[in-house]
């Protein structure tokens, strides 16, 4: 294979590899996303034949997203010391390798450790997949390519909990494992013969010390996220890891700012188009992990439903956004991305200042309806802030760029599912006597804090696109 093509030199065309590539990263990384929410109902039936409490469990979660946040950032690196298909291969094999050990899993540690494999796995097919759209794609298809990208990813939202609930009451939780290993082969398949080397391999040194920093600043993050839906936000412990957390990125900033081969490159961050809609995406993340939380907890607690119908009330939508998301694709090839952005955002706007207009008349036909009209926006937005964010970037600064986006996702998720949780446990604390009541009351202040996160998300992505689109 020739290594000394650059990402100018490569052939971009819409072709058969470039489909293939594009499937095969995507479906590895819609096994991970997909078990990351089928898991969320096996957690009753875990702490059950394990034996273990409610925070113990969770860390099926949180130690998977701890791994997405740890691996992500070294992806500059990766990609530009080794080849597309050796990332590929062991993001396959570290993944197949873990759903193994969760299928076996004798204990909850082996579970446990089956997951944090499965986390790097996915940790090294994300940013593979938007790398390969945006070097190898025609400059004139890439909203297309990330948006059939992004529709792999986005299904899995959609089939996690249904799915995943379906499995567990009719065969177990071992199950879910066992039902990814044919879509891993799939994937491997489909990209051991089609992915190919787009830019030059560089036998760059690795930033030992930087990328330390940062680990130690993402653990203590995802930890006090973790903890603070326990403790409070004002416990000691969670107040802790967050200083921590600070002053570890603050020493990573400062060493980054000044090495010669840093382990992402901040200058990303000069380019004010790239930060408004690293922003917007981070809002918009937020509130989707957020109402992801949100709406079957209330349709179960206050509506009275089942668990399964509960989370049948996303499916519609999800199912709606991830088909959009192609759509929206092209017409930001078409249009630029400010117009598809802004209609997304005042979709997302306008779902939830509907339910926060209609929470007191809540019903599941409702709830679905008002979740579609979020994933229309959802899908106008997601694909294309990353589209827009990483066009106003260098091409040597897009896989730093790229990491940025999917590192800083995975953390507004994490957070976004634990500050929700507060809102909506605080009124609960109060009124244990009614817990209907109090969790009816903390959905309202949670469904406002969204709306306001709607609302700056607009902002940032109105003044993000302010200048004229650049896709290059």
């Amino acid at each position: 294979m020739n290594q000394t093509l650059t990402s100018i030199d490569f052939p971009r065309r819409l072709d058969r590899p470039l489909f293939l590539s594009v499937l095969a990263t995507g479906l590895l990384a819609f096994t991970g996303v997909v078990i990351e929410t089928a898991m969320n109902v096996t957690f009753p039936t875990l702490m059950h034949e394990f034996q273990v409490t409610m925070s113990t469990v969770q860390w099926i979660t949180t130690g998977y997203l701890l791994l997405l946040a740890i691996v992500i950032p070294a992806s500059p690196f990766i990609k530009k010391r080794f080849s597309s298909k050796a990332i590929f291969l062991t993001g396959n094999i570290l993944f197949s390798f873990g759903t193994l050990l969760g299928f076996w899993a004798p204990s909850f540690g082996v579970l446990l450790l089956g997951r944090l494999l499965q986390g790097a796995g996915t940790g090294l097919a994300l940013p593979l997949m938007f790398n390969i759209v945006m070097e190898q794609a025609p400059l004139a298809k890439i909203g297309l390519m990330m948006g059939t990208a992004t529709l792999t990813i986005a299904m899995a939202p959609a089939i996690g909990p249904s799915v995943g609930g379906w499995i567990v009451a009719s065969f177990g939780w071992r199950m879910i494992f066992a039902a990814l290993l044919p879509i891993l082969l799939l994937s491997l398949l489909c990209g051991a013969f089609s992915i190919r080397q787009s830019s030059p391999l560089q036998a760059a040194s690795f930033p030992g010390q930087t990328y330390l920093f940062l680990t130690i600043a993402f653990t203590c993050f995802i930890l006090a996220a973790s903890f603070a839906g326990q403790r409070g936000w004002t416990d000691n412990l969670v107040l802790a890891l967050f200083a921590g957390s600070a002053l570890f990125l603050t020493a990573f900033c400062r060493f980054s700012l000044t090495a010669f081969h840093p382990l992402i490159h901040l200058q990303v961050f000069r380019r004010s188009s790239f930060s408004f809609c690293v922003a917007g995406l981070l809002f918009l993340q937020f509130i989707c992990l957020g109402l992801g939380f949100l709406i079957p907890n209330f349709a179960q607690i206050v509506l009275k439903e089942d668990p399964f119908t509960a989370g049948c009330i996303l499916l519609p939508g999800c199912l709606l956004g991830a088909l959009l998301a192609p759509i929206s694709g092209k017409l930001l090839d078409r249009f630029g991305a400010r117009k598809p952005l802004l209609t997304g955002c005042l979709f997302v706007s306008l779902s939830l200042l509907a339910y926060n207009a209609t929470l007191t008349d809540a019903a599941v036909p409702l709830m679905t309806g008002i979740y579609a009209l979020f994933t229309l926006g959802q899908g106008f937005t997601s694909g294309n802030s990353m589209v827009a964010g990483l066009s106003a970037l260098p091409p040597a600064l897009k896989a730093d760029g790229n990491a940025v986006f999917n590192t800083l996702q995975q953390l507004a998720g994490a957070i976004g599912t634990s500050i929700v949780a507060t809102v909506v446990s605080m009124p609960q604390a109060r009124f244990p006597q009614d817990l209907a009541a109090a969790t009816s009351l903390g959905s309202r202040y949670a469904f406002l804090l969204l709306l306001i996160l709607a609302l700056l998300q607009f902002l940032c992505l109105y003044y993000g696109t302010k200048k004229k689109d650049t896709i290059a």
